[in-house]
């Protein structure tokens, strides 16, 4: 049931990660997503190598930043700036559900597509912007990524970043790119119902700032509603209650604790950890006198974990009716049961055949994966989606040699 979005056309106006992640999950859904490019060298992310790692260097044939933003899309090359390609671009928003763009209010004025503008062309289209700030206010022509405007801006860095740490809490690429292209694509659902339901094509807006306020609206909320930065924590390598820690093996890795009712789950932990001396002791029992005497709890956990490897202890946890997980890497999560089982990751082929995969959108419609898709190359379907539009190719020819098509 993947196809929920069948027939449903989205017309992309955006780069880099944010938004064109939301036309990702639109397209896995199944709309038909039209990623409109400029002529010179396209969508800038194209261009972006993170980490050094370059897509000549990969084991498949494909750039996986592109490929977790853009997949199944069909792109096109427009010069905008010409009275050809930005005919061609209200061609295709005439018959189009969803324009989707990352286009400031500023240059979208420029541009003559200012919500009224796009509206004129087609009354019944819903116009999808991902920002930095947001659209309305002082700095709705300031742009955003996701390390300014969600991590910095957005309180995110901050409130993660230990007390005495040297230097803020860093992040991994597209960190806060990816969970607002979620939400955005799920306000177009939304939008979409909307439509349905009324007839009335509106406006949905996700910004960076917005995502990062949602996701730290606790710490939001506990300065307003007790004046503090942040809701204090612990310091680094320790906890309130020590069975919500995390603790070193034997081989240098990790196991976290999330036993938020300690009465209910540290007897039985005790006795299967090996640790049944304590499974009675009045020092930590109940759980008053356990999170009372957290530092020394958690020494003795400290202590003990350290004494057998990450194997081990996930087999003697393996039955642990708290829940608990081992701290996995990025190639473990690649080949964990759970998630192959789940249809978390999408089984592609580049076009030499070499197998690769793809993370899929985190929302499942009836238990079904996307199927596999790739992200366009630039340009990969002008001519294709020109005919569709009622050109010749005589006028596609001639369109090319004037530069105002790719």
């Amino acid at each position: 049931m993947t196809g929920i979005l069948d027939g449903i056309k989205v017309v992309e106006l955006a780069s880099w990660t944010f938004v064109p992640a939301a036309g990702a999950v639109l397209a896995d859904w199944g709309a038909d997503v039209i990623k409109v490019e400029d002529t010179k060298a396209g969508d800038p992310g194209r261009a972006l190598v993170v980490g050094g790692l370059r897509r000549d260097k990969a084991r498949a044939d494909a750039d996986f930043m592109l490929e977790i933003g853009n997949r199944g899309k069909r792109s096109i090359g427009l010069d905008l700036k010409s009275e050809k390609g930005h005919e061609y671009l209200a061609k295709l928003l005439a018959d189009a559900d969803v324009f989707l763009t990352n286009w400031l209010p500023a240059p979208l004025e420029r541009a003559n597509l200012t919500f009224e503008q796009v509206k004129a062309i087609n009354p019944n289209i819903i116009v999808a912007r991902g920002s930095g700030q947001g659209s309305r206010g002082p700095d709705r022509n300031r742009g955003g990524f996701d390390s300014a405007s969600f991590m910095a801006r957005g309180g995110v860095a901050y409130a993660l970043s230990p007390d005495d740490a040297e230097y803020p809490l860093g992040q991994g690429p597209a960190f806060g790119d990816l969970p607002s292209g979620m939400t955005l694509a799920g306000g177009v659902i939304g939008a979409l119902y909307h439509r349905e339901k009324t007839g009335e094509a509106t406006t949905v807006d996700v910004s960076l700032l917005a995502q990062a306020m949602w996701t730290m609206a606790p710490d939001i909320l506990a300065s307003d509603f007790f004046g503090v930065d942040r809701i204090p924590v612990p310091p680094v390598g320790s906890s309130v209650n020590p069975v919500t820690h995390k603790y070193r093996t034997l081989d240098d890795r990790w196991i976290q604790l999330v036993f938020l009712q300690p009465d209910k789950f540290w007897a039985n932990f005790c006795h299967r950890v090996g640790l049944s001396e304590l499974a009675e002791d009045p020092r930590f029992v109940p759980s008053a006198n356990l999170i009372a005497n957290t530092n020394e709890a958690a020494a003795l956990l400290r202590d003990h974990f350290l004494t057998r490897d990450l194997e081990h202890w996930t087999k003697v946890l393996a039955d642990e009716p708290g829940v608990w997980s081992a701290l996995a890497s990025p190639q473990e999560v690649l080949v964990d049961p759970q998630a192959s089982s789940n249809g978390y990751l999408i089984e592609n082929k580049d076009d030499n055949g070499v197998d690769y995969r793809v993370v899929a959108p985190p929302v499942q419609y009836g238990n079904v994966t996307p199927e596999p898709s790739r992200a366009p190359e630039h340009g990969q379907h002008t001519e294709e989606i020109l005919l569709e539009l009622g050109l010749s190719w005589g006028d596609i020819a001639e369109a090319k040699d004037s530069g105002s098509v790719l």
